[in-house]
């Protein structure tokens, strides 16, 4: 019984050409599907973060209103980030606008040339909205279906 299993074994050399072929085409086929679902999900994963980063900016808005006796006026980026040290990763993507007793902070996602940008704004009346914006591309987190706001 050894004998006819070790002679089996060694008539058999290899693959074919054609049982490599065929396993090389099935491999492009799940990367043709695999990698744009991945670099969708990315961008979804950067826009994401600049979304925690609008919030984060906004609470940090709010203590530092908190700490001028209700007044946005002298909240500057640069006092957000002194209360909250994270948004100092995210300095080159971050604008604040702020007056009297409103404000407006915009974040850019990082997840290309023309990425997308969150905007959270508070209105003199007290009412916020979220609005953002795709640039070039309608894709990630702000999709064209939600009307534009997150």
């Amino acid at each position: 019984m050894f004998l006819m299993l070790r002679h089996r074994v060694q008539e058999e050399k290899g693959f074919t050409l054609i049982e490599l072929l065929v396993v090389i085409l099935i491999i492009g086929i799940l990367a043709a599907i695999a990698i744009p679902s991945f670099l969708n999900q990315r961008s979804k994963g950067n826009d994401a973060e600049a979304k925690s980063t609008t919030v984060t900016a906004a609470e940090a808005m709010e203590t530092c209103a908190t700490d001028n006796n209700g007044s946005y006026t002298s909240c500057s980026k640069a006092s957000l980030e002194s209360i909250e040290p994270t948004l100092n990763d995210a300095d080159p993507r971050l604008a604040v606008t702020s007056g009297s007793n409103n404000y407006q902070i915009v974040v850019t996602s990082n997840r290309d040339s023309n990425a997308a940008t969150f905007t959270l704004s508070r209105s003199s009346n007290g009412s916020s909205s979220r609005t953002c914006s795709t640039g070039t591309a309608d894709k990630g987190g702000c999709s064209a279906q939600s009307g534009g706001t997150w």
